[in-house]
């Protein structure tokens, strides 16, 4: 049984409020649920930047920036999915925050066309990394049924250690007892090899 997806959130963060109501009635328009903010401030405050989902901010913004609202994110490991919006001469800026992770910027006035293309572009962005987010904690889940001994033994073997290795490294414990960790850690996770269990670790942050 495939687990639910998780919902997107679409914000719009522009300290113009013409800007807010026009971008708000088209993406309404597209059934798209979403939600304005007039600054920075306002968007970090109230916003769920925790989950999936993608923010339209306006670079130049009253307050804190659009920049200084992007690195706030990331400096909270937001899972949100950043496009820029920006006048000509903000063009320099947008690149930049492109290059240090922002998934793009539209230039204003943008076309509606493209900016629609653009914003289906990145909730697709921001449904993989969703995805990504369920899987990791669908696997830290089944993490944290392991007892904290099966934990260790675990680990070694993903190191690629014997059983005999284990049991002195975690002496005193029985080669017989190492052989039932072991088994009970493949079945607990699923997984049916030691390469397999390296990668469940190393790919969900283990």
């Amino acid at each position: 049984m495939k687990p639910t997806p998780l919902p997107l959130n679409l914000y719009v963060v522009d300290d113009d409020e013409a800007v807010r109501r026009s971008l708000g009635l088209l993406l309404l328009s597209r059934g798209h649920a979403v939600q304005a903010f007039a600054s920075g401030e306002a968007f970090l405050a109230g916003a769920d930047v925790q989950r999936p989902g993608c923010a339209i901010l306006d670079l130049r913004l009253g307050g804190m920036s659009g920049l200084q609202v992007f690195e706030a994110l990331r400096g909270q490991g937001s899972p949100l999915v950043v496009l820029f919006l920006s006048g000509h001469g903000d063009i320099p800026m947008a690149v930049e925050a492109v290059q240090h992770g922002a998934f793009g910027w539209l230039e204003k006035p943008c076309n509606d066309v493209r900016l629609l293309a653009t914003i289906a572009q990145a909730l697709d962005k921001s449904a993989s990394i969703a995805a990504q987010l369920q899987a990791r904690q669908a696997a830290q889940a089944l993490w944290a049924r392991l007892t904290p001994r099966e934990m260790q033994v675990a680990r070694l073997v993903a190191e690629g250690k014997p059983n005999k290795r284990i049991a002195l490294d975690l002496a005193p414990l029985e080669l017989r007892t190492v052989e039932t960790h072991r088994a009970h850690v493949f079945a607990k996770l699923d997984l049916s090899n030691s390469h397999e269990l390296e990668r469940f670790l190393r790919e969900n942050g283990i």
